[in-house]
């Protein structure tokens, strides 16, 4: 196979897995083992405000994050996609998590913003780098 064609499958399959899901977050580890910190907080975020997520580790494929940064014009890692948009990254997310953006435009009703993000759970071991992925 050409490597035209694999990146255009490549391509197709990021931009389905993004229209498919509506809330989706590239990111570097799985949820339950984020490999970096900015992937945790985001994650951690998420996950506070009980927000349903699918999830794509971009670590065993370089192609996934390449394709990924030109589909969103975004270089960094974490990327979060809600209803098939670009929200941001790490520091984004967490000043929308702080102000109560964040939950606003994901429709959860909170009584008041949150005070500040939560802090990744620290497990004292190196993440496991994982392969599986949902493209």
């Amino acid at each position: 196979m050409s490597d035209s064609v694999n990146t255009n499958t490549m391509r197709e399959a990021i931009e389905s897995a993004i229209s498919e899901n509506p809330v989706i977050l590239f990111m570097k580890g799985v949820p339950e083992a984020p490999a970096c910190g900015f992937s945790a907080r985001t994650v951690g975020i998420l996950e506070s405000i009980d927000q349903p997520f699918a999830a794509v580790n971009i670590l065993p494929d370089p192609a996934i994050r390449q394709e990924l940064s030109a589909i969103s014009g975004w270089p960094t890692i974490p990327q979060l996609f809600v209803g098939g948009e670009l929200v941001g990254g790490c520091d984004i997310i967490t000043e929308m998590y702080e102000t109560g953006e964040l939950q606003k435009l994901l429709g959860i009703e909170t009584a008041a913003p949150a005070a500040g993000a939560p802090e990744p759970a620290a497990s004292g071991e190196p993440a496991p780098l994982s392969i599986e992925n949902l493209l």
